[in-house]
Order: C-alpha cells, then sequence, then structure tokens
C-alpha cells in the first residue's frame, strides 16, 4: 500500500516538473509571449518562422534610398578661395578659375518659437457703437501655442511615447518654450476630442470591410490590468482601451458587433461568439504553439507530429503566395491535397499521441492537435480565398505600440488617458497606412481640420 501511494506521489510531482520545465521554456519563439519579455540572461536562439522570400539582404534593386544627394540651389553659398601658388608661393588673386569642388553641408537654422500678435481693433461710429475685430476661430486665449508647437507636443507624447515630463523638456530645450506637464495632458484632451468624426468613420469602414484582424493585449493603467483592443485592416486601425479583455471591451470598440465578414484572430473564445462571422485562425500562433511541441518532445525522438503539421502549414502559404505571384486562378490541387493531408495525418498522430492526458502539458498538447482537426476550415481558410492573410501579424504590429509605449515610459495614470492615447494612436496609424506623414496630419488636428480617409 505504501509503495503505491508513493507512486502515486511520484507521477504527480513528475507532471508538476513538467509543467514547470513547459513554463520556464516559454519565450517569444514557442508561444504568444511578447519579446520583451524573454530573460535578458536566457535569451532563446534566432529561429525565425517566416518563409524565405528568396531575396538577398539589404535594400532591393529599385529602392530608392534615402541618403544625401546634393541640390542645384543652396540657400547659402560661401566660396573658398585658394591662397598662395602651391608651387611658385605666387599671389592667386587674379588667376583664372579653372574649376570648382562642390561640398554641402545639411543642417538647421537656430529654432526660435515666433510669436505673432493678433490685435482686436475697436472702432466707435458716430452712432455711438463701438465695434470689436473678430480673431480667427483658432486664437481663442490672450496667449495660447500654435497648432504646429502643439502638433509637435502630441507627436512626441503620442507618436514617439516620450512621458509627459520627457516631452516638455524637450520642448524647453530645442525651442526655449516653458511647457508644462498639465499643459501636454491638455493639448492630447483636445487633440482627441477633435477626432470623434474619424473615429466614426474608420469603425464603420471596418465593420464594413470583407476581412479584418482583431487582437487584444494588455495595458497597465491606473496601477490595474487593463486591456487594450484592436481592429485593422490594410487601410484602417482602431485601438481602443478598456478594462475587461472579453465582450465588453470587444463591444466598447464598436466593430466586430457589426461585422460580417472574414476575422482574423488567435483562437481566443470570445471571437467565436459572433454570429454571422467567419473566421481565419492565426497560423503564426499555431506555428508557435507547435514549435513548443516540437521542443517538449524526448530529445532521442526522430520524429514529432508537431514538424509535420508546422511545415504542411508553411508549404501551403507558399503554394497560396507563389499563385498570388504568377497570377494563377487556383492552387496546384496536387500540392494543396499532399499539404492538407500531412496536416491531417500529423494532428489525429498528435491527438492519438496524447490521448492519455495525464498530465498538464500532455492536456495542451492534446487541445492543439484537436483544434487543428475541428477548426481545419477556419486554419486553412486562406488557401481558397486569397484576400484573406494566413496570419494576425498585422493586428500585432499595430497593437505592438501600446506594448513599445508602456516599455519606454511606463503605465497610464488613467482610463480616461489611455483612451485619449488610443485614440490618436489610431488616428497616425490610419494615416501612416494611406501615406500621410505624422506631423502634417498632428498640424491638421490642432488646425481644428483633422485629416480624414478619402470614401473609397
Amino acid at each position: 500500500m505504501e509503495n503505491a501511494e508513493l507512486r502515486a506521489v511520484v507521477e504527480v510531482l513528475r507532471a508538476e516538473v513538467a509543467e514547470l520545465r513547459r513554463q520556464l521554456g516559454q519565450n517569444s519563439r514557442n508561444s504568444s509571449r511578447p519579446p520583451s519579455s524573454d530573460s535578458p540572461f536566457v535569451k532563446p536562439a534566432p529561429k525565425s518562422l517566416r518563409r524565405g522570400s528568396g531575396r538577398k539582404p539589404g535594400g532591393q534593386d529599385g529602392h530608392p534610398g534615402s541618403t544625401l544627394a546634393q541640390v542645384m540651389d543652396p540657400h547659402e553659398l560661401v566660396r573658398h578661395e585658394p591662397g598662395r601658388c602651391g608651387g611658385c608661393d605666387a599671389d592667386l588673386a587674379e588667376a583664372p578659375e579653372v574649376g570648382v569642388e562642390r561640398r554641402q553641408v545639411f543642417d538647421l537654422p537656430p529654432i526660435t518659437v515666433r510669436v505673432t500678435e493678433h490685435q482686436l481693433i475697436a472702432r466707435r461710429c458716430t452712432c455711438g457703437v463701438t465695434t470689436c475685430g473678430a480673431p480667427p476661430a483658432t486664437v481663442a486665449a490672450p496667449v495660447q501655442y500654435g497648432p504646429r508647437i502643439t502638433a509637435i507636443i502630441v507627436y512626441l507624447y503620442v507618436g514617439q511615447f516620450l512621458s509627459k515630463k520627457r516631452t516638455a523638456q524637450a520642448l524647453a530645450e530645442l525651442f526655449g518654450t516653458p511647457v508644462s506637464e498639465g499643459t501636454v495632458a491638455a493639448m492630447t484632451k483636445r487633440a482627441a476630442d477633435g477626432l470623434g468624426g474619424f473615429l466614426g468613420q474608420v469603425k464603420d469602414r471596418i465593420a464594413g470591410s470583407q476581412v479584418a484582424g482583431f487582437d487584444e493585449t494588455g495595458l497597465r493603467v491606473a496601477g490595474r490590468l487593463h486591456w487594450v483592443h484592436c481592429a485593422r485592416t490594410d487601410k484602417y486601425t482602431l485601438i481602443t482601451c478598456h478594462p475587461n479583455r472579453g465582450r465588453n471591451g470587444i463591444d466598447d470598440a464598436g466593430v466586430l458587433d457589426r461585422f460580417c465578414g472574414v476575422a482574423v484572430h488567435d483562437a481566443w473564445a470570445p471571437y467565436d461568439t459572433y454570429a454571422g462571422v467567419e473566421h481565419q485562425l492565426c497560423c503564426a500562433h499555431a506555428l508557435r504553439e507547435l514549435q513548443s511541441v516540437a521542443e517538449a518532445a524526448p530529445l532521442d525522438a526522430e520524429w514529432c507530429w508537431a514538424d509535420q503539421a508546422a511545415d504542411a502549414l508553411v508549404a501551403m502559404q507558399t503554394l497560396v503566395d507563389a499563385a498570388i505571384a504568377t497570377e494563377a486562378d487556383t492552387l496546384d490541387p496536387d500540392g494543396l491535397a499532399t499539404q492538407t493531408h500531412l496536416y491531417r495525418s500529423a494532428a489525429h498522430l498528435g491527438i492519438t499521441q496524447t490521448a492519455a492526458r495525464s498530465d498538464t502539458v500532455m492536456k495542451k498538447h492534446n487541445a492543439l492537435a484537436r483544434r487543428l482537426i475541428d477548426r481545419q476550415d477556419d486554419y486553412l481558410r486562406f488557401t481558397t480565398d486569397w484576400r484573406i492573410p494566413a496570419d494576425n501579424n498585422g493586428s500585432e504590429r499595430d497593437i505592438r505600440m501600446i506594448k513599445l509605449r508602456q516599455k519606454v515610459s511606463g503605465c497610464l495614470r488613467t482610463l480616461t488617458g489611455a483612451q485619449q492615447f488610443c485614440t490618436i494612436r489610431s488616428y497616425l496609424s490610419t494615416a501612416a497606412k494611406h501615406g500621410r506623414h505624422f506631423f502634417d496630419t498632428l498640424v491638421m488636428l490642432a488646425e481644428g481640420r483633422p485629416w480624414l480617409p478619402a470614401t473609397q
């Protein structure tokens, strides 16, 4: 009886050790954890899950580049005459000019704030009534900052993730203009308040699109964990912040509850609760999960079902990329059938090998293998509709900026401030997707005429 109890204890301890090893072995390469969470002392060996592009590293042929080039009409011309002759030491003042070598320096002039005074002239008519001149609509106070300074402040705070304190310091040091943290907060609020019409348009266009990506990530707000939600297409980005990760937070964004297209996401359960939505589950997430399974396999194992499933997924993405590149009408049917068979057979073997579900690790691997079978259509939808990306990397790129902000300047102090920050990030990200520069669009916003994407 004692031996049986000891064996039971040993099995429990083995399961706990396996789970702890699995957790310790998780990193950005084999799970959904961000790269910033990787230990600085135990970095995973570089091993990209990306498919090779076939292109050589560096700039590609035809790329315009961004190196400096001399201009024909410089702002200032400075001539440097030679002294005396290097041969006979004669004076060269009257010698003929036989050549010139041009060298140009690109620099900024000293930057100072330019103050414009608006004088509202009052005149009294012969009838006795005094009438005063009206200021421009954007001049609303005796002393205020102009739209370009406002745009720079919002650009540094929201566009480049400086804290309010460092943003104020940057303005004081660069332009000699004193700015308080409260001023930075007030300008950010005015900028976000001016984007109501923009947000409405973006929500409507994403909700009416045929394919859209959805993702969420945690953000520390007021010392507590909140959730940033992202809805996006190739042309539009909507980022919102909410205390809840689930349907309350998703519905607050006002997109997915009206969406009737194909939602690209990472298989998180709440996304499946929306009726009338088709799904494309993120293959990049699946590849990371399969990588984790392969790493947990015995060292002496010659083959792992997860490797075969991952190779089949990558091969199917390669087939789609090749068909799109060659403008083919359909995929190679034999190639697709072969890879689909390899994908299904690997997942079925995974189900069989993990059927015992004797510990936490085996349960996770079994759940993954079953999901690959049960939701095969949702994983492979990209092979039948080429408008759909195979992964949700676009959403991760759009939402990563929020994590970068937290890494650079820490958490946000209030939910209102976080929501304002996300609103302006939605504006900047959408503008960038339309080829607009951050600063230009922020000047338009500060002038009270925010940029809006053209109706398509």
